[in-house]
């Protein structure tokens, strides 16, 4: 008789774990089939947190040469490369032990293997042993998350030429870096091995960095990038990657046909960063009826639940953001509304964080999509370089801009590039959470002196005038 539960998780990274969490919390018996040998799917693994401990390391690293301008004297900085990997390697299995843990606690059950779907309340586990088991529920949640997608005529083999997984794991600092798009990812990863010592060019087929963001952002921050010895080549295509030499051969090319000649770059690394695509297949959802949009993400309707009722999917594999916090927010709420209650989420205030140096964070509209949209609105911008705490911290980079209603004065968006933005969007993603205004942030008293305080006066700037500007 196969094991029965109220619900089973296909896929155990953000969206799956909390999901799984939050279902077990609200009294349904939950379990968990997971295809990797560790539970937090790609953000936990090789995605979010691995990179983060590099990114944060890199810095470090990087900020000993700045310290004599802080009157500390030091000698230069020495790379201990596997010491650094290590720090990753312990920072990621310190997480997934976490989840486990929780797993246990709640008393959700965890199966390691690939899951196919064989009708809606029954999933097929094939484990590495070569057995199969059936496990059977009233529901089924996918979410099992996406992968890097790959660029047509080149093949990745994790050495030298490397998706994300594969540049979290560099044995060496290559001498250059080939970076192909100027997405998230890109950029990130490409800026780690850049502090390291790397020489980084970052090829990017559209004419702008970071699609989809607000366009001041993305080209302010350009020109910090390229300040700290980032090259980039835009509106250009990687053709084909000439593996046979000791070093990559990279034939490049104008996006536009016929507009130059195509050029060669020489790389010791080649990343391919030109974005995730969702992790459908091998899940049976075809067999069972389960319908696919144009870019093979599951269709689902505002409960999370697919044209089959009893199978529900979140996170990387419907539309929307790909992002972590995202897939956990559906997590909570595809369990409240399989435990009978309401869950939701305002897909409105989703904030987004590139975690270079400095940080970019945004919520809400773009000046782009508020022009687009026909809604009349006011900007307001504060410089970090008019910051106190900033100028103290030798981290004047960057600056705030609040967008908001002319005629209401809600706050619609928010955009912030400096040091902590990650952790300063948050207080206007609350102020959104709660339509709040312009004018309910120019009010708030911010302690001071900190770097926040920017966020203060952008939005007074939007209801009426900064003080400190």
């Amino acid at each position: 008789m196969p094991d029965r539960y109220d619900v089973i998780v296909i896929g155990s990274g953000p969206g799956g774990y909390v999901g799984a969490i939050k279902a077990a919390q609200l009294g349904l018996k939950v379990a968990v089939v997971e295809k990797m040998r560790t539970y937090g799917g790609t953000c936990l693994n090789i995605g979010c947190i691995p990179s983060k401990a590099l990114l944060h390391a890199s810095e470090r690293f990087e900020e000993v040469g700045h310290l004599g301008k802080l009157g500390i004297k030091l000698d230069a900085a020495s790379l201990d490369l596997p010491t650094m990997l290590g720090h990753k390697d312990a920072t990621v299995k310190s997480n997934v032990d976490g989840v486990a843990y929780l797993f246990k606690k709640n008393k959700i059950d965890g199966y390691t293997g690939t899951a196919t779907i064989l009708a809606p309340g029954k999933v097929a586990v094939a484990k590495a042993d070569g057995s199969t088991e059936t496990l059977e529920a009233k529901s089924i949640v996918i979410a099992t998350g996406s992968d890097s997608t790959p660029l047509p005529g080149v093949t990745i083999d994790e050495e030298r030429i490397v998706s994300s997984t594969g540049a979290l794991s560099l044995p060496k600092v290559p001498g250059k870096l080939v970076v192909v798009g100027a997405g998230v990812i890109g950029l990130e990863l490409g800026s780690v091995w850049r502090r390291l010592g790397a020489e980084v060019t970052v090829v990017e087929f559209l004419d702008r960095i970071l699609p989809g963001m607000d366009n001041e952002v993305s080209r302010q921050f350009q020109r910090m990038l390229e300040k700290q010895g980032v090259a980039f080549k835009l509106g250009t295509k990687v053709t084909a990657v000439d593996t046979s030499g000791k070093t990559l051969k990279v034939t490049i090319e104008p996006a536009k046909e016929g507009e130059a000649a195509a050029q060669t770059l020489e790389a010791d690394i080649v990343l391919i960063a030109i974005g995730r695509r969702p992790y459908t297949e091998g899940l049976g959802l075809e067999a069972v009826g389960v319908e696919l949009d144009e870019r093979r993400r599951v269709k689902v309707d505002g409960h999370y639940q697919t044209n089959v009722p009893g199978i529900y999917a979140i996170g990387d594999v419907i539309a929307g953001p790909m992002l972590a916090h995202k897939a956990e927010d559906e997590g909570v709420a595809i369990a409240e509304i399989l435990a009978g209650q309401a869950g939701h989420v305002n897909y409105g205030a989703i904030p987004s964080v590139v975690y270079t140096s400095p940080e970019i964070a945004t919520v809400g509209k773009t000046e782009e999509e508020l022009k687009a949209a026909g809604i009349d609105y006011k900007v307001g911008k504060f410089p970090f370089s008019a910051n106190g705490r900033a100028r103290a911290m030798l981290a004047t980079d960057g600056f705030v801009k609040i967008l908001s209603d002319a005629k209401t004065d809600r706050v619609l968006g928010g955009h912030i590039v400096g040091a902590g933005a990650g952790e300063m969007i948050h207080e206007i993603v609350v102020l959104m959470e709660f339509a709040g205004s312009a004018e309910d942030l120019g009010r708030t008293t911010h302690a001071h002196p900190t770097m926040s305080e920017s966020v203060k006066e952008a939005a007074l700037a939007a209801w009426t005038k900064p003080i400190h500007l």
